[in-house]
């Protein structure tokens, strides 16, 4: 599935997400770039989706999503270590939201301390679903911004598709308080899977 790297915005009307072209985007306060819509429709509304399930707690809808023989990892930093972050299969993910478990997700970028987390917790504070359904900036294939934690996504899965849902800094301020949150996705017989979901900011 060949999808060009872009920078593309939506806007979200109830359970709907509608791709429009720039002037449109543009007059709702979004930005898009190279908005070749059409191309990055499937991937795009399918990461929408998958914000939508976690920001319900819809787990069961949200495994049927995830790669039947990868699982999922969650990754609180950009970069993706598969010895620390936290991994979970089709069949954990579908019951997710009955699981009180403290896990250990990986190490806190900057500090190395373990971060130990149910996932409720984790959820709350690495993913935060429903503030990135309002993303003003979505890059499909494009990393928005970096902050200074090793980018390593594409060499952990060389096939990724991505979006990143980008809240930009404080303009006012020195523009570190912006977050991301990319939603990865490889294709398995025929069909986009989430791989990983990876929270990055800037490391103190």
């Amino acid at each position: 599935m060949l999808i060009c790297g872009i920078i593309i915005a939506a806007a979200i009307f109830g359970a709907m997400y509608l791709l429009s072209d720039s002037s449109i985007l543009n007059g709702n306060g979004r930005e898009t770039v190279n908005g070749d819509d059409a191309a990055n429709a499937e991937l795009t509304m399918l990461a929408f989706a998958v914000l939508e399930y976690i920001s319900n707690d819809d787990f069961n809808s949200l495994s049927q999503v995830i790669h039947p023989e990868f699982g999922i990892v969650f990754s609180p930093c950009a970069t993706i270590d598969l010895s620390t972050d936290r991994r979970f299969s089709v069949e954990q993910i579908s019951v997710l939201d009955t699981n009180s478990n403290v896990y250990i997700w990986g190490v806190h970028n900057g500090g190395g301390e373990p971060i130990r987390l149910t996932p409720a917790e984790y959820f709350e504070e690495f993913v935060q679903a429903e503030l990135h359904l309002n993303s003003p900036i979505i890059g499909v294939n494009q990393i928005i911004r970096s902050g200074n934690a090793l980018e390593n996504m594409t060499d952990i899965f060389p096939n990724i598709e991505f979006v990143d849902f980008h809240i930009p800094g404080d303009e006012n301020g020195d523009g570190h308080d912006w977050r991301s949150l990319r939603l990865g996705f490889e294709e398995y017989e025929g069909y986009l899977k989430l791989v990983s979901i990876i929270h990055s900011t800037w490391a103190a």
